[in-house]
């Protein structure tokens, strides 16, 4: 299953040549490619997908897809609480406890 999860760009830098940024997940940051939204400014949000920033999106829509995210992983655990492997679950108890994009 292919999963992207919006996260909001806190830093816009160049590394060989190329943008890259870096992206809160609601306290975790990581590091991913902004070459596909050269558009991309502080304080927006992207769909991030294995480190690349697919598209650009709003903040109510940010908020929208973390709480799908949030509702799946609740599902998830309601109908396979004995699943181990990765899942939406793993990446739901990354997100922010509300289910909201963290707003500064």
């Amino acid at each position: 299953m292919c999963l992207g999860v919006p996260g909001k760009i806190t830093e816009i830098y160049e590394s060989g040549g190329i943008s890259m940024g870096k992206i809160d997940f609601g306290g975790v940051t990581r590091e991913v490619c902004l070459a596909y939204v050269p558009e991309a400014q502080i304080g927006d949000y992207a769909m991030i997908h294995v480190g690349f920033a697919l598209n650009l999106m709003g903040e109510a829509d940010a908020n929208e897809s973390l709480d799908l995210l949030r509702q799946l992983a609740e599902a998830e655990a309601e109908f396979y609480p004995e699943t181990e492997d990765p899942s939406p679950r793993d990446v739901a108890s990354q997100l922010p406890p509300d289910g909201k994009a963290e707003q500064r």
